[in-house]
C-alpha cells in the first residue's frame, strides 16, 4: 500500500466515523452516543476509532473542521469587491447551508452544552478557532490578541444566529438572515471601537512590554528569562466567553 493509498484510507475512515457520530447525535443526546455505538454504525472496530480520534470531542472538532474547509473551498471570488459585512454575510449563510443536513444533531449538541459548562467552554474554543477562518474568508485577518477578540466576538454573534436558525422553519430563512444582518452590524461597531482602543493603547502597551523584553535579553542578572510559548501575552481574546456558544 502506497503512502497516498494509506492516507486516503485513513481519511475515508475518519469521514465514516464523523458521519456515524453525527447520525447518532441526530437521534439521541450527546451523552448517550457511545464509542461502541459509533463503531457499530460506521462498521469499524473500536481500535479503528481509537486510531482515528482520541475522544468523542475530537470527532466534533473534525466535523467542524470539515465544515470550515467546505466553506473556504466555496469562497465566491465575485464578492471580492463587496464590503466586509457583505462578505461575512455570504460566508456565514454558506456555513448554515452546509450545516442544514445536521440541524437536529447540532440542536442536541447545543442542548448538551447548556447543561455541561465544561463542554460549553471546550466548544467555545472550537467556535473561536473556526470563526478566525471565517474572518479570513471575508478578508479580515488580524494577528495577536486583537484577532482573538474579533474571533470570539464573531463566535458569540454567530451563536445567536444559530439559536434563531435552529427554530426557523421558513425555507427562505428570513428570520435567520435578519438576525445575522443585525449581529454583523453590531460586530462592525464593536470592531471599530476595538480598533480605536488598540490605537490609543498602543504606546502604553509598548511601554509595558519593554521591561519584559529587556529582562529576556539580559544575561547579567542571573540569566535570561525564558520566553514562554503560546498566545501573545497581554490583552486576551478569550476573556469574553459565552456559555451558549455553539461549535458551528
Amino acid at each position: 500500500m502506497t503512502d497516498t493509498t494509506g492516507t486516503e484510507a485513513r481519511t475515508d475512515r475518519q469521514g465514516a466515523i464523523v458521519a456515524a457520530f453525527m447520525g447518532l447525535l441526530a437521534d439521541r443526546d450527546f451523552d448517550a452516543v457511545t464509542l461502541a455505538d459509533i463503531a457499530n454504525r460506521s462498521g469499524l472496530s473500536l481500535g479503528d476509532i481509537r486510531a482515528a480520534f482520541d475522544s468523542r470531542f475530537a470527532i466534533v472538532e473534525a466535523f467542524v473542521a470539515g465544515i470550515d474547509k467546505a466553506v473556504l473551498d466555496g469562497i465566491d471570488a465575485d464578492l471580492a469587491d463587496q464590503d466586509t459585512k457583505e462578505r461575512l454575510f455570504d460566508v456565514l449563510m454558506r456555513r448554515l447551508d452546509l450545516l442544514a443536513p445536521h440541524k437536529t444533531a447540532i440542536r442536541n449538541l447545543s442542548r448538551a452544552a447548556m447543561r455541561d459548562p465544561a463542554l460549553a467552554l471546550a466548544l467555545n474554543g472550537v467556535a473561536r478557532r473556526s470563526q478566525r477562518w471565517m474572518l479570513a474568508a471575508a478578508g479580515v485577518e488580524v494577528p495577536g490578541a486583537g484577532g482573538m477578540i474579533r474571533a470570539q466576538g464573531l463566535a458569540i454573534a454567530f451563536a445567536k444566529v444559530v439559536r434563531t436558525w435552529l427554530d426557523d422553519e421558513d425555507p427562505a430563512l428570513a428570520r435567520t438572515m435578519r438576525v445575522l444582518d443585525e449581529e454583523l452590524v453590531k460586530a462592525g461597531r464593536a470592531a471599530k471601537t476595538l480598533k480605536s482602543v488598540e490605537q490609543l493603547t498602543a504606546p502604553l502597551r509598548s511601554l509595558l512590554c519593554a521591561p519584559l523584553s529587556w529582562r529576556r535579553r539580559s544575561s547579567s542578572w542571573g540569566g535570561a528569562t525564558p520566553e514562554r510559548d503560546g498566545p501573545e501575552r497581554g490583552w486576551r481574546g478569550d476573556d469574553f466567553r459565552d456559555p451558549k456558544v455553539t461549535p458551528v
